[in-house]
């Protein structure tokens, strides 16, 4: 018999973060949304949930922000939070970055 999930007021933050993450790929606004908490408070989660996919055999995925003027793509930046400015351009139209979890081995 499969076990029943926890309706979400009865799950951690975290947890809840988990199960939205694995509905697909998703901006810190949508989860700050779906989980009635600020996007502060989902940002900081979002580090731990990140350090404990891998040991539930998950891959946490970021898809970067992305320069909607000229196409930089911010490759190399860590942080989740949206950024200011687009380094190359100085614009300030960029899309924010977007996560997701996947099951290790699945393409």
């Amino acid at each position: 018999m499969k076990e029943k999930e926890p309706p979400l007021h009865f799950k951690t933050i975290r947890q809840a973060l988990f199960d939205e993450l694995l509905e697909g790929m998703k901006t810190v606004r949508e989860l700050s949304q779906a989980l009635r908490a600020s996007e502060r408070e989902v940002i900081s989660h979002l580090a731990h949930v990140e350090q404990s996919a891998l040991q539930k055999g998950y891959r946490f995925i970021m898809k970067p922000s992305e320069c909607l003027n000229c196409g930089f793509i911010f490759q190399k930046r860590e942080r989740q939070k949206r950024p200011g400015r687009c380094p190359k351009c100085k614009g300030e139209y960029l899309t924010s970055p977007s996560f997701g979890l996947k099951k290790i081995g699945e393409v």
